[in-house]
């Protein structure tokens, strides 16, 4: 693998703030093509609406459901849809849609009779069962909408940035490595595949259902919990040092005490990771006088 930056690469320090424009750039064109769009409507109907209403509208929904996306993408993080969990997790999201849907009508009927009593007029939302069953049925097509956007924008990034995973048992003739404790992960990007030795691992970082081994600048997910990568690592070489994190403890330089009784580490690239201390006291014990402590 060659160690050239990509354009993901370069991508990624824009990363967070190109997501977020990218939904308030969604929020300002669907609510301006929206309120247009209404506007046209009743205008036709020859309805006896200001214009304003309708920007009240659909400005309130939009701004609701922009305030919720923080919340939708950390969901779809703790529970991510793949070919062997969506049966689980589908009923989760379901119950989410309802919530969504809630949290969307509720806010947004606030805000307009917020606006509406600036305006010294008052709002009438109508029969809240028959109307939230209203609301509900757009809203889940919205929930899905946006649950598979952001999913085909993490499988996209994914795919260009390589996902590791454990090498599988052949079916013929015994296994390169061995099963319990591999010496090698399997990186697969863009069609190609490479593999990542275990030792040249530094540091491992949990993400929701992903653990994400960092080797040489670079991020690869790993399907799993840290708690089973750690099991598959050589204990001399890795340590746990957080709930978060595992070290490869040849990176180490230093153990920085903290006032709070925790520690930070400094590592050879410059990156300094946490330590709880639960693991502090371990920790220097196997680092010993070369960690600096």
């Amino acid at each position: 693998m060659t160690d050239t930056p990509n354009w993901l690469e370069r991508y990624q320090p824009w990363r967070r703030s190109a997501e977020i424009s990218f939904w308030i750039g969604a929020f300002l064109v669907n609510a301006v093509l929206n309120s247009l769009t209404v506007i046209m409507d009743v205008q036709r109907a020859e309805l006896a609406f200001a214009t304003w209403k309708p920007v009240v509208w659909e400005t309130s929904s939009g701004l609701l459901i922009l305030l919720l996306v923080p919340a939708l993408v950390l969901f779809t993080r703790r529970y991510p849809l793949h070919q062997d969990t969506w049966r689980r997790y589908l009923p989760y999201y379901l119950v989410a849609s309802v919530a969504w849907s809630l949290l969307h009508v509720l806010g947004m009927v606030a805000l307009r009779k917020f606006v509406y009593a600036l305006q010294g007029e008052h709002y009438d939302f109508g029969y809240w069962p028959e109307e939230f069953v209203y609301e509900y049925m757009k809203d889940v097509r919205n929930f899905v909408g946006k649950v598979a956007l952001i999913h085909a924008y993490r499988f996209i990034l994914l795919r260009l940035q390589g996902e590791a995973s454990l090498l599988d048992e052949p079916d013929v003739g015994p296994p390169v490595d061995a099963v319990e404790r591999p010496e090698r992960f399997l990186v697969r990007k863009l069609g190609r595949e490479f593999l990542v030795a275990a030792n040249d691992i530094e540091w491992i970082q949990a993400s929701g259902n992903y653990a994400n081994l960092r080797v040489r600048g670079r991020d690869y997910p790993l399907r799993s919990t840290i708690a089973g990568v750690e099991t598959r690592l050589d204990p001399q070489r890795f340590a746990r040092v957080h709930r978060s994190y595992i070290v490869n403890l040849d990176q180490v330089t230093m153990i920085e005490p903290l006032d709070t009784g925790d520690a930070r580490l400094h590592l050879k690239d410059g990156t300094t990771l946490p330590c709880s201390r639960r693991y502090r006291s371990g920790l220097r014990e196997r680092a010993g006088n070369s960690a600096g402590v």
